[in-house]
């Protein structure tokens, strides 16, 4: 059902693209008080908020009732405590609705059994794979094996959307179930993972853009600013790109805000070089 794969190209890979422009030190990219700038404000308080290790594991009570759940068309099935469950808002809603039935059971054919499969995860664990590591020596947090060349291969950060027919980063696909799960936390940590991903193609940073706009709220400061300020610091890679074009040619809110953006950010690199240097 997934096609998943960790999506990673050398030499001219679009992450290595960023990761030499990241190194540069970078003019302010929106301009206030517009929402773009605002957008990439919130995105960066949200990955200072993250710098500190995921929240603790979760123990279910001896007597929580078991729930069964159904997930995809293919209906996989998973188990998980109810009371583990009542962390999220949604499927405590969705428990309570069992609360007269003996075989209780909850269906949700919409949604992917691998990103579930995080989700559940996150609740139990407090985290997810690849999970966060903080490198004492170099001090930053980097993903888990995301430093062994022979583990990295089996980190797969997409996930083939079944529903919609594309590969999408699986980060993005986990921040939105828990925007509608009401799990802020795991959104704080998938957004943050997701910008220690490398060597992601155009292509696919298009599509999970546009399925992160078709799945998050119109005032979505984080993971919309995450993708406006990386299309733009890598500018000169996405015009060659012909994903850009076609995708650009379809149209779309992404592209207004995408435009916004830019327009301010050339804007602000134009006042910086008419300010004196003191």
């Amino acid at each position: 059902m997934f096609r998943s794969s960790s999506q990673r190209h050398a030499t001219e890979s679009f992450a290595r693209k960023v990761a030499k422009t990241s190194n540069k030190k970078q003019p302010p990219s929106f301009r206030a008080p517009s929402s773009s700038r605002r957008y990439e404000r919130a995105a960066a308080q949200m990955d200072h908020q993250t710098q500190s290790s995921p929240r603790t594991q979760t123990s279910p009570t001896i007597t929580s009732a078991i729930i069964t759940i159904c997930i995809g068309r293919e209906q996989r099935l998973f188990a998980a405590h109810e009371d583990v469950l009542g962390h999220s808002p949604y499927l405590s809603m969705l428990c309570q609705s069992q609360f007269y039935e003996s075989n209780k059971r909850i269906d949700l054919p919409d949604e992917e059994p691998e990103v579930f499969s995080s989700v559940l995860e996150y609740l139990y664990k407090g985290d997810y794979y690849p999970r966060l590591e903080y490198d004492k020596r170099r001090q930053n947090w980097q993903l888990e094996d995301g430093t062994n060349p022979e583990r990295q291969s089996t980190v797969e950060s997409t996930v083939f959307m079944d529903g919609v027919g594309v590969v999408v980063l699986k980060d993005t696909v986990i921040y939105c179930t828990a925007e509608k799960y009401g799990l802020p936390e795991l959104q704080r940590l998938a957004l943050r993972k997701q910008g220690l991903q490398s060597g992601i193609q155009c292509s696919t940073i298009l599509t999970s853009a546009r399925y992160a706009y078709m799945n998050t709220p119109d005032n979505d400061s984080k993971l919309r600013a995450h993708y406006l300020a990386l299309i733009i610091r890598s500018r000169h890679t996405f015009k060659r790109s012909g994903t850009m074009q076609m995708e650009m040619e379809a149209g779309g809110k992404l592209f207004f805000d995408l435009f916004v953006a830019l327009s301010n950010h050339m804007d602000d690199m134009s006042e910086s070089k008419r300010t004196p240097l003191h």
